[in-house]
């Protein structure tokens, strides 16, 4: 079983480095986008489904972290080295206060501030026209000085494996095991001795600076950062991703950033019927296969399994 993880592990990352000689720029950027997303529903899915804090302003952290670092190099001249490290960690402190603000909040109440969160900074961005750039946003330096996909795609598919393989480690560790407690009985844990503040805290910031990593890098490989990274648009295809995938799981995630992703970029032309679509696929999942995609996938291989095992 191990030895097939490693070997399915490897052909992906093959695949991955492989492919963008075989494909247009277009699709290259595609892929780039999806491995963008793929960071945003990977890290939310570690703070809602592994430790059951429902957050609706997970976007808002990669936001600010793209603002922070291209008004550092605009107004500071500092440069990428110094400018995306700052980004990240301005976005740790405020996850920090953030969730030392929500950390005896829960349920309905904390996906109310989390909200409120994001809705003030989208908001700051937008009115604040001589420092943000306002509705119209700001232009961010390239990274790698063009606008060719393909150093961006490398890019992203490197920090897309990085965050997947850190989320592997801490789900693997004691840690993990606490923030799983914490969501299954938030009451047990604490009774066995979990400290549910510390580790509530902790998961806000490790998922937000992760996700502020994201947003550093993406504002220097789009060119251009607007307001609209913080619509409540982006934070509902963040949770679209991990429920189509599967909620819960590490592959989750990736499956349905990737899927999903791909299939709106072949319905482009038909934008009513990709949002129909969508919601019809979500209601379907819910109703039959709470587990996404990942469910799907795990009952074909048992299945296939117990038909060459019986045989």
């Amino acid at each position: 079983m191990v030895e097939s993880k490693i070997f399915w592990s490897i052909s992906i990352v093959l695949i991955g480095i492989l492919l963008p000689f075989f494909i247009s720029d277009y699709w290259k950027y595609v892929l780039t986008i999806a491995f963008y997303y793929t960071i945003m529903a990977s890290t939310w899915n570690l703070l809602a489904g592994f430790t059951g804090q429902f957050s609706l302003g997970h976007h808002t952290f990669a936001m600010i972290g793209a603002y922070v670092s291209t008004l550092l190099m605009q107004n500071a001249g500092m440069p990428f080295l110094l400018s995306i490290p700052v980004g990240i960690i301005a976005v740790t402190v405020i996850s920090l206060l953030l969730g030392i603000v929500c950390l005896r909040v829960d349920s309905l109440y904390l996906v109310l501030v989390t909200w409120a969160f994001a809705e003030v900074v989208r908001n700051y961005t937008r009115l604040h026209y001589s420092f943000t750039g306002g509705d119209r946003g700001i232009e961010s330096p390239l990274l790698f000085g063009t606008v060719k996909p393909m150093p961006y795609y490398y890019l992203f598919l490197c920090l897309a494996m990085i965050t997947i393989i850190l989320i592997i480690i801490i789900m693997r560790s004691k840690i993990g095991f606490y923030f799983k407690s914490i969501r299954d009985d938030a009451i047990a844990a604490r009774s066995m001795g979990v400290n549910i503040i510390k580790y509530k805290v902790l998961v806000v910031v490790i998922a937000s600076s992760l996700a502020g990593m994201a947003g550093a890098f993406y504002g220097h490989s789009v060119g251009l950062i607007s307001p609209t990274m913080g619509e409540f648009n982006e934070m509902a295809m963040i949770i679209i991703f991990v429920v189509i995938g599967g909620m819960r799981s590490l592959s989750g995630p990736i499956i349905g950033a990737l899927t999903v992703r791909i299939l709106m970029e072949v319905l482009r032309q038909y934008s009513e019927i990709r949002i129909v679509l969508l919601s019809a696929i979500v209601i379907i999942l819910m109703r039959f296969y709470s587990g996404g995609i990942n469910e799907i996938i795990s009952k074909l291989k048992k299945r296939i399994f117990t038909r060459i095992t019986t045989n």
